[in-house]
């Protein structure tokens, strides 16, 4: 019989051991069910049920989540203090991370911590953490790469796609994003 001709995703495994992928599914169901049904204003229960699962939230009083977020695995999470995850938000955090500070992901924003190397036959995962600085605002439906880094008070226009770092207090727009001038202090009410 001859030997069949190599294929994308050939002998690939999950790079997870069996505990994880348990407690995914377990995190899965939990998310699917008590998460999302939990009425919109009930933000600190949806928080101490991340931290339930290994989220690091220090103050999960001062934190929105919203219902409809998805977040793939808690325990590689962290959200600051006046954080918010907007609604349909994906976290796909197959590494960590991390919303310092007052940073804000308006809806069907999406993080993806992770890829695959395409030049090898198994496609092995390549995961990189994400960091959103403080007070960093990013506009609906953008998406950002794995191993970028957004800078403190940085503004990220809609749907904009971010796969490299971007500077503290810029206004950056486009696909792929960049920066296209300052962005002023914030002014008080």
């Amino acid at each position: 019989m001859p030997e069949e001709a190599p294929f994308l995703g050939q002998h690939c495994a999950t790079p997870y051991p069996r505990r994880e992928v348990l407690l995914r599914w377990l995190w899965a169901l939990v998310q699917a069910t008590i998460f999302r049904w939990s009425p919109r204003p009930f933000h600190g229960f949806r928080t101490r049920l991340l931290t339930l699962f290994g989220a690091k939230i220090s103050d999960p009083g001062r934190v929105v989540v919203f219902p409809t977020a998805r977040i793939t695995f808690p325990w590689k999470l962290t959200l600051e203090p006046r954080a918010m995850v907007g609604p349909n938000v994906t976290l796909y955090n197959l590494a960590p991370i991390m919303l310092r500070r007052g940073a804000n992901l308006s809806q069907n924003c999406h993080l993806c911590a992770g890829t695959h190397d395409f030049t090898r036959w198994d496609m092995p995962l390549v995961a990189r953490p994400i960091v959103i600085g403080e007070n960093a605002w990013l506009g609906a439906d953008v998406f950002v790469g794995p191993g970028v880094n957004i800078g403190d008070l940085c503004v990220v226009g809609a749907r904009s796609v971010v796969v490299r770092d971007l500077p503290a207090r810029k206004i950056c727009v486009g696909s792929p994003c960049r920066a296209i001038k300052d962005r002023p202090e914030p002014r008080a009410s």
